[in-house]
């Protein structure tokens, strides 16, 4: 199991400034436990939702990006009452929502960094 993870805050902080680096932005919805919270992001491409994000537990131990949620053709009450169901499952995660101008390629790389 590695446990080398950056603080939810520090990791958080990058996060938006990857967006905004790639000609996009992002905001923190919900701010979670500063050093272990939970990173949920929701992605979209001006204005429209693409998908969401959440790292979690592979089964060796490791941590890696996975889709969950809403998918791209979810509302955004839709995606809002996730959002919201989410958050009240865990308190200590972290809501981010990342516009970025190319969606699938941020997401292709924000998974394969793990």
């Amino acid at each position: 199991m590695n446990d080398a993870r950056l603080p939810a805050k520090l990791e958080a902080s990058s996060l938006l400034r990857r967006a905004e680096v790639d000609g996009g932005f992002g905001m923190i919805i919900a701010k979670g436990d500063p050093d272990r919270g939970a990173l949920i992001l929701l992605i979209a491409s001006r204005g429209e939702h693409v998908c969401c994000l959440e790292r979690g537990l592979t089964a060796d131990g490791d941590y890696a990006w996975q889709r969950a949620g809403p998918g791209s053709d979810a509302t955004p009450a839709e995606v809002e009452n996730w959002s919201d169901k989410r958050r009240k499952f865990d308190r200590d995660s972290w809501l981010i929502e990342l516009d970025v101008p190319h969606p699938e390629r941020f997401i292709a790389e924000t998974t394969a960094i793990g």
